[in-house]
């Protein structure tokens, strides 16, 4: 496989840091230029980053100078991953893309974009095609392909067995997410110690809406036509260091159908990438779980390198039809780990 030279945008922050992690020894993708704000410019990456990873920083890329985050500074890399914050991102972003760099984001940004994918591998790679009727750069050589939401993650990837099976006609979800969603320093210490916060800002519009985007149908002008199932949504920040666990109950279309049933779809499904031998790919991409006391972020978030989702406690519900648990671990399968599958399947598809 050729190697590709990559840039890390944002290369400092806590998502940054994660690419620089996850990189280490990829066999595809080798970190050429890392990227950060005009004061981390000029530094060595070891001297402008507070390491926060439970690895040690890697030689290699910690004598790496830091570079502003500008298409000129970074153009000799193939394309780079974006781990900026959603307050620069809208621009810099652009800007890459412009210059006929592809951008491989984690931002909110571009999301809602109709001609951005909002991708995860397992439940919609064939949106990857949406790249085609980008028009950022002249060549049409540069554009952008976001992840979703932490949440949004495991959500979608344990709604997809169902919603093919017995279609979907309501979703309400309870999200308890770990605290480094909320990046470093994060959540002040005397309001998350010992204690449940009922907010998280921006988190519910986002598990409302982009599920909806990423399940939906192209349809034959190579638009994207969303699912139309309402979904509602409460966000609680829990004191979890890593992986974000949802309550989720479901409304089907299909009436009658049993745990059972449900079981049979997971199990069942087909996972589109299961043969594309993509490297960051879990070799069981959705876990189903019999012990109800499971899925625990403890125990389970970490399983198949951080990418595995884990769905138990799959039951009748009282209200709706079915009710489970799922959990996806949120800064590696939710952020940097995901969109190094996006890069990955965008290789094997011919788009990098």
């Amino acid at each position: 496989m050729h190697q590709y030279k990559v840039g890390i945008l944002g290369a400092t922050g806590a998502v940054g840091q994660k690419f620089v992690r996850l990189l280490e020894n990829h066999p595809w993708f080798v970190i050429h230029k890392v990227a950060a704000s005009e004061r981390s410019a000029g530094k060595t990456y070891r001297e402008a980053t507070n390491w926060l990873e439970d690895t040690v920083l890697s030689e290699s890329a910690g004598k790496l100078t830091v570079q502003p985050c500008t298409p000129e500074a970074l153009a000799d890399v193939d394309f780079v991953f974006s781990g900026l914050d959603s307050s620069v991102a809208s621009e810099i972003e652009m800007q890459f893309a412009e210059a006929g760099i592809p951008v491989i984001s984690n931002a909110k940004n571009y999301r809602t974009h109709n001609q951005v994918p909002l991708l995860v591998p397992e439940v919609n790679p064939e949106h990857a095609e949406l790249i085609r009727k980008q028009t950022f750069s002249k060549k049409g050589n540069g554009f952008i392909v976001t992840n979703p939401n932490c949440v949004c993650v495991p959500l979608v990837m344990s709604l997809r067995p169902l919603y093919d099976a017995f279609g979907v006609e309501s979703v309400v979800v309870t999200s308890m997410q770990a605290i480094s969603g909320a990046g470093y320093p994060g959540v002040p210490s005397l309001d998350i110690m010992g204690n449940v916060v009922p907010y998280i800002s921006g988190e519910e519009d986002k598990i409302m809406t982009e599920p909806l985007k990423i399940l939906g149908k192209r349809s034959p002008d190579g638009e994207i036509e969303e699912a139309s199932f309402p979904i509602h949504a409460s966000a609680y920040r829990v004191p979890v260091i890593d992986g974000h666990l949802l309550s989720v109950v479901v409304k089907l279309k299909k009436a009658d159908v049993k745990p059972s049933d449900a079981t049979e779809a997971i199990l069942n499904w087909k996972n589109p990438i299961s043969d594309m031998q993509l490297p960051s790919a879990p070799k069981q991409a959705i876990r189903l779980m019999e012990d109800p006391r499971h899925p625990q972020p403890r125990v389970h978030a970490m399983s198949e390198n951080g990418m595995q989702v884990s769905i138990g406690r799959l039951r009748k519900a009282g209200v709706f039809d079915l009710s489970y648990t799922v959990l996806g671990h949120n800064t590696i399968r939710g952020a940097a780990g995901g969109a190094i599958l996006n890069a990955e399947l965008l290789v094997k598809e011919g788009y990098l």
